[in-house]
């Protein structure tokens, strides 16, 4: 049975503008990989309405779960929430439950629970709150939607509250060989191999070191023996090349 598929929503101008690098794709992508889901499609997207629902509808009926990031805070550019609720058909509005989250919070904390940081207590009807132990304004799952935080810290904290509840295939397992070759040497061999093994999936990643050109070749499946395997006749044909 092929492994669940997830897709995953990068949403913030400041990612686009480069003045921010994304780390939580990264994460997500090993997160999930070891629990058995396949990240098939990552999208980024501005602080843009239309942009923001146009792409949760479309990623929502076209793999089994989707990962946002960004866009839940207490600003007014935080429009994350009430598009993915608008993108599904849900009424939203501020939660009792996600409002006592804050209160404990900010109580503790002796900051005012003012208008913007109510905001983060806009959840759509029908959620389930994902737990935020860092700075409490929670991230909220919808259908097959999964909305959290842009922070690093945070996010990483939402995927693990998310990921044991979500059912898993068999995990990717990967092996990689450096052949000392360029890929134009080695690209018909690799395609037999590759065509004789359709279980498996070959990545070939190119490079040039000391004006010496290769490529590390990338075996990935769910199958320990048969990524072992390929590994092996991989590295016999081409047994003097370093690999």
């Amino acid at each position: 049975m092929a492994n669940p598929t997830a897709a995953m929503l990068v949403i913030g101008d400041e990612i686009l503008s480069g003045r921010t690098r994304d780390a939580n794709m990264h994460h997500l992508a090993q997160a999930l990989t070891a629990r058995g889901i396949d990240l098939r499609e990552v999208r980024m997207v501005a602080d843009d309405a239309p942009a923001i629902e146009a792409a949760v509808q479309a990623l929502s009926t076209g793999f089994d779960h989707v990962f946002t990031s960004g866009g839940i805070g207490p600003t007014h550019d935080d429009i994350t929430a009430d598009c993915v609720a608008r993108a599904l058909g849900a009424p939203i509005d501020i939660r009792d439950d996600a409002r006592a989250l804050l209160e404990v919070h900010y109580e503790r904390q002796g900051t005012e629970l003012n208008a913007a940081r109510l905001r983060m207590a806009r959840i759509p009807d029908g959620a389930d709150l994902i737990e935020n132990p860092i700075s409490a304004a929670p991230g909220f799952t919808i259908g097959n939607v999964h909305v959290m935080a842009g922070v690093p810290a945070i996010f990483e904290t939402m995927v693990a509250s998310v990921l044991p509840k979500l059912t898993g295939g068999a995990p990717l397992l990967s092996e990689t060989i450096r052949i000392n070759r360029g890929e134009g040497d080695i690209a018909g061999p690799l395609a037999a191999l590759a065509a004789a093994n359709p279980d498996l999936s070959f990545g070939s990643y190119p490079f040039i070191q000391n004006g010496t050109y290769g490529a590390n070749i990338v075996v990935r499946g769910t199958e320990a023996r048969a990524v072992a395997a390929a590994t092996a006749e991989l590295a016999a044909l081409f047994s003097d090349d370093g690999g």
